[in-house]
């Protein structure tokens, strides 16, 4: 009787909070089968949230380990929209969302749901910029960088080190590679190694140089390693140095910056967040690096209706319309996207003074 009794209490008694469930032991059960991992550090997983910054070559390929790792919120943040010489290395991608222009962040967030419908998906079709970057960082354990200019790495970092997340950098073109994770208040940061970004135009780009698929993965799962372990609560095992690859060359540089922290450095140090608190006129007009496009967003966001600027572009030239942005295809060689947001890239020119013109003539300013 008190044999029965015991047992008929065992069976009543809840699972403790966090704990998985058997469908999530059955999924993860070979990350879990990884002993620094284990059941604790995936029930740490379930629970954790991360943005990932970029959605473009290094961005699907964190997005794609985080989701299947189990992490339970990804915020997936991107002004882009997917064309066809996206497709050689951004690996979420099809020929149809090249044909659809879908926004990345839109399309990502699809085929992630289909790969694990127990993540929480968050798509951001936005311009992470000194406006709205606070916004959307907060609320996250972890911010992962896949994206292409060192101007909004260095917002990131900012960002990083005033609300106190950690942040993994990465970069990828032509055949090489380099990522260094940032841990507010025990590594150094961006600024501590980087004072300011290379000027516009003296980097390569993946326009200008190329780019080879594997480095991306290389680099992308460096950083989606050192997530885990900052997710599950493992710093000890954190690579505390700025690594460094060259695939085709075969080369591979770590790079001791464990000492590197600046007591002045003006972001960590004094802070002193430049790039935060950026004047909005700055941030206006930007070239888009390589790509012979500019972007222009407007220093108060709105909400467009596209179906009317569609009519009122129809008789300018060809439209091409989804539920995320407009295209207009004008005759001088010109491409105007517009968002829902007022912002927009127009293609077909580097120069932010046509760029303006072109804007102020069609939308407005």
């Amino acid at each position: 009787m008190n044999e029965k009794r015991e047992k008929l209490t065992e069976q009543a008694l809840p699972e403790p909070a966090g704990a998985m469930t058997d469908s999530e032991r059955e999924r993860y059960s070979r990350q879990t089968l990884f002993a620094p991992i284990g059941e604790a550090g995936q029930a740490r997983l379930l629970r954790s949230r991360v943005a990932i910054v970029g959605m473009g070559a290094l961005g699907t390929v964190l997005a794609n380990h985080m989701v299947r790792a189990g992490v339970g919120f990804v915020r997936l943040i991107d002004r882009d929209f997917v064309e066809m010489s996206n497709l050689q290395r951004q690996m979420l991608y099809d020929e149809a969302d090249a044909a659809a222009s879908s926004p990345k962040a839109e399309a990502a967030a699809a085929r992630l749901k289909a790969a694990n419908a127990g993540v929480q998906i968050e798509p951001v079709v936005a311009d992470l910029n000194a406006g709205n970057s606070e916004q959307l960082l907060s609320g996250v354990d972890l911010i992962l960088d896949g994206s292409d200019n060192f101007a909004v790495r260095f917002l990131v970092n900012d960002v990083s080190v005033k609300l106190g997340i950690p942040w993994i950098y990465g970069g990828a073109v032509s055949s090489r590679g380099v990522s260094l994770t940032v841990v507010p208040g025990e590594t150094p940061c961006l600024r501590c190694i980087f004072d300011q970004p290379p000027a516009q135009g003296t980097t390569e780009t993946c326009d200008t140089a190329g780019v080879i698929g594997p480095i991306i993965h290389t680099v992308a799962s460096h950083q989606a390693a050192e997530a885990l372990k900052l997710l599950v609560g493992d710093r000890d095992r954190l690579n505390r140095k700025m690594q460094h690859w060259d695939l085709w060359y075969n080369q591979h540089a770590a790079v001791d910056v464990s000492k590197a922290r600046k007591p002045d450095c003006p972001c960590c140090g004094r802070r002193q967040f430049d790039y935060l608190t950026a004047m909005a006129d700055g941030d206006t007009i930007q070239s888009l690096c390589g790509r012979n496009s500019v972007q222009i967003q407007p220093v108060q966001p709105s909400r467009l209706a596209l179906d009317e600027w569609a009519e009122r572009w129809r008789s300018l030239g060809r439209i091409e319309r989804n539920p995320f942005l407009l295209k207009l295809h004008l005759g001088s060689g010109q491409t105007l996207v517009l968002f829902p947001d007022g912002r927009m890239i127009v293609q077909g020119t580097d120069d932010p003074v046509t760029a303006k013109s072109l804007y102020s003539r069609y939308v407005g300013m």
